[in-house]
């Protein structure tokens, strides 16, 4: 079905979460924290009076990738750790709608890993969530880039997953992300407020949501992360989240209760700033060649010296 050449991004009428849901039943196992992304992110839609014509959520492989299915939404089911470029190729054809990624930890920073640097260096509007169990769950239990040190896992060694977890909130962070966060899926209230924060950004959003698989990652279980969830906000532990250096002092602290039985998981907004987002620039060059009928070719050819 083409796209009329204008539509309108938001609804008159306000829909309700219900609206933005498929009538396909999600096949999660029971108890998946993943059952709380869908239905938030259906709030959050409703939230921000989204037109489902409008809006593309795009996933890649995993459990988390199911997602699309669920939702009354444009829906790209993509292949293994390519859902991010697939979401900037909607976001360049048509700007002006909403994109959202939704997509595993396993598959977004082991072979999806050198995608989604340079949306988020560029600022691109696009929101990625990654919903963050710490395995590879739908291939039965392999250790992902953000696995705890000593997690079992179906590949691991006997003594459990050798490697140290990445820190996706420093990586985004660093690599330019604007917007950047972390929630909890058994929060929906807390989740509800970020994914609304993320997705009103303009600008590059990344939300890492902890979303426990009940089938095989045993340790970071709802029962684990009830009484150690912390708002690095609401306390007032973290308030100038536009602070770069500040924001990544606070996310050196992500895994300290990896460590330390008395450590909090912290959530919350870490790093939020404006900045010209990626099509912006473009409809600089844009109009620069729109006005210049005889370039200065020297001029251009400076932009590509080192």
């Amino acid at each position: 079905m083409a796209l009329p050449a204008t539509i309108n991004i938001h609804v008159d009428e306000p829909l309700k979460a219900k609206d933005y849901r498929s009538d396909i039943t999600p096949t999660w196992c029971p108890g998946c924290g993943d059952f709380g992304v869908v239905g938030a992110l259906a709030k959050a839609y409703a939230d921000q009076k989204y037109n489902p014509n409008a809006v593309t959520t795009v996933s890649g492989i995993g459990c988390s990738s199911r997602l699309p299915l669920w939702m009354n939404s444009f829906g790209i089911h993509s292949c293994h750790g390519r859902a991010v470029p697939v979401a900037v190729g909607a976001h360049l054809a048509r700007p002006e709608m909403p994109v959202v990624v939704t997509i595993g930890d396993g598959d977004c920073f082991s072979i999806g890993a050198g995608h989604i640097g340079p949306p988020a260096r560029r600022n691109m509007n696009i929101t990625v969530i990654v919903m963050d169990n710490g395995t590879f769950a739908l291939t039965k239990n392999q250790n992902s880039p953000l696995s705890r040190t000593g997690l079992p896992g179906t590949l691991a060694s006997g003594l459990g997953n050798l490697d140290s977890p990445l820190n996706p909130i420093e990586l985004m962070i660093t690599y330019g992300a604007t917007f950047v966060a972390q929630t909890y899926s058994a929060n929906a209230k807390h989740m509800g407020a970020t994914l609304n924060a993320a997705l009103s950004h303009q600008g590059f959003s990344y939300v890492n949501v902890l979303s426990p698989c009940p089938t095989y990652n045993k340790v970071d279980t709802f029962a684990y992360f009830r009484p150690r969830i912390h708002d690095i906000n609401e306390s007032g532990e973290h308030t100038d989240t536009g602070n770069r250096a500040a924001a990544l002092a606070k996310a050196a602290e992500l895994y300290n209760h990896h460590h330390s039985d008395t450590a909090p998981v912290p959530v919350g907004v870490y790093y939020q700033v404006q900045k010209p987002v990626y099509m912006e620039n473009v409809r600089k060059v844009q109009q620069y060649y729109k006005a210049t009928s005889n370039p200065d070719w020297n001029a251009i050819l400076d932009w590509f010296k080192p």
